[in-house]
């Protein structure tokens, strides 16, 4: 007497056999119910009357929403509420907080980074991980510093991006671009008299380049008005630790910029 047919079966054996069948050749599931092949497919109606065109979006239109948007902030706070209110960057429906800004509005310096990470996704601040920490200790060599009251020895911080991109992938062409309008109205109001951009994404961003930042850093360049020190990221200097000579004499180009 054969053993009852158990609906259940061991998932190793249906793993088992599902190999069997691969090998087997198999390449396609059967339907339960047999499609004739040679039926005549049935055919589309025909349209009586044209359809009513419908309008298409403009494919510009968020970045469009967005500068309008940043245009009529003429605070920080301002912008703060508008980026936390504006909808039209899907990264906001996967992070947990909008990632804003650190240190003093007003201080000589701004860094503009690349897009928050997982404990900055986590506390709202940017530059807050270990590569913040690394990015802390570096400037406090040149005097520098997020939490310094006076302007002249403080540090502004922000990224290009306000969400979290998921996975930490580097964020694409259309988010950078939707942005941009917030980060330049960012600029704008803080007004600093440096921006110190880290990384691959904030130079091309800011400074509209399709250099690398290997070939940008140590260069001044110019972006709204400002002056614009291309640097390797903090994670790039932890990833590879040769590249810290080249961050320090960048450290020391700006500190004899600023006098």
């Amino acid at each position: 007497m054969t053993d009852a047919f158990d609906p259940y079966p061991d998932p190793r054996d249906a793993l088992a056999a599902l190999a069997w069948q691969l090998e087997a050749g198999v390449d396609e599931c059967i339907e339960e119910t047999p499609v004739d092949r040679y039926a005549a497919k049935p055919q589309a109606p025909v349209a009586t009357a044209a359809p009513t065109a419908r309008p298409v979006a403009s494919e510009t239109a968020p970045s469009e929403a967005a500068a309008a948007i940043a245009a009529r902030c003429g605070t920080l706070d301002e912008l703060r509420l508008a980026m936390d209110a504006f909808e039209g960057c899907a990264l906001k429906k996967g992070a947990r907080n909008l990632v804003f800004a650190d240190g003093l509005p007003g201080a000589r310096v701004m860094i503009v980074g690349e897009a928050p990470g997982r404990e900055e996704d986590m506390q709202g601040k940017p530059f807050v991980g270990q590569s913040g920490q690394l990015l802390d200790r570096m400037f406090a060599c040149i005097g520098l510093s997020r939490q310094a009251t006076d302007p002249g020895a403080a540090l502004y911080i922000t990224n290009t991006l306000p969400w979290r991109p998921p996975g930490n992938r580097d964020p694409s062409t259309d988010e950078l671009a939707m942005m941009l309008p917030f980060l330049h109205r960012h600029v704008a109001l803080a007004a600093p008299e440096v921006i110190v951009v880290m990384g691959n994404t904030a130079a091309k961003s800011l400074l509209q380049t399709k250099e690398g930042i290997t070939r940008l850093r140590g260069n001044w360049g110019s972006a709204l008005g400002h002056p614009v020190l291309p640097m390797f990221h903090p994670a790039a200097l932890l990833r590879d630790p040769l590249k810290k000579r080249a961050a320090w004499a960048d450290l020391l180009a700006l500190k004899a910029r600023l006098g």
